[in-house]
């Protein structure tokens, strides 16, 4: 792994002791090697409960928020500018007891990307994940719209 790669991961690694993360319980369980693919997950904790007992909705956003960003941003490096521009979140069954969500964008399609962004300067681009709970179930879909141009 280079230099940069190794910044990286050391960085989504200490975002477990970003006070939003650490306060709702938020914790970055794993990143691959190649920066693609990020694990998030989220114990039930008596802090992180809404008044009828499963997950706080906004907590279950939180742990979706940052990373397809942060794989596009590792991946082209700083010669672009890259942002969340909108998200959506559709809640399917209440969230109980660990939720966990991989963000993972393939090569190929960061390439893909790199190459749309270089010919025409900017665009947005639409991924998705599922928040899964213990059980397997889809706790919640998660879609989220990236921003990139050239600086």
């Amino acid at each position: 792994m280079d230099e940069k790669k190794r910044k990286w991961k050391k960085m989504l690694k200490r975002i477990n002791w970003y006070p939003p993360y650490l306060g709702a319980g938020i914790r970055v369980a794993d990143v691959n090697d190649e920066l693609t693919r990020i694990k998030v997950e989220m114990k039930m904790r008596w802090y992180n409960r809404n008044l009828v007992g499963t997950h706080f909705g906004g907590s279950l956003y939180s742990m979706c928020d940052p990373h397809y960003m942060f794989i596009v941003m590792q991946y082209l490096g700083k010669g672009y500018i890259v942002w969340d521009k909108s998200a959506k979140i559709d809640f399917k069954k209440p969230g109980e007891r660990t939720v966990h969500a991989i963000f993972e964008i393939s090569h190929e399609k960061l390439e893909e990307i790199k190459a749309d962004v270089e010919k025409n300067g900017k665009n947005t681009y639409w991924f998705s994940t599922e928040v899964i709970g213990d059980g397997g179930q889809v706790v919640a879909l998660v879609e989220k719209e990236i921003y990139v141009r050239k600086k």
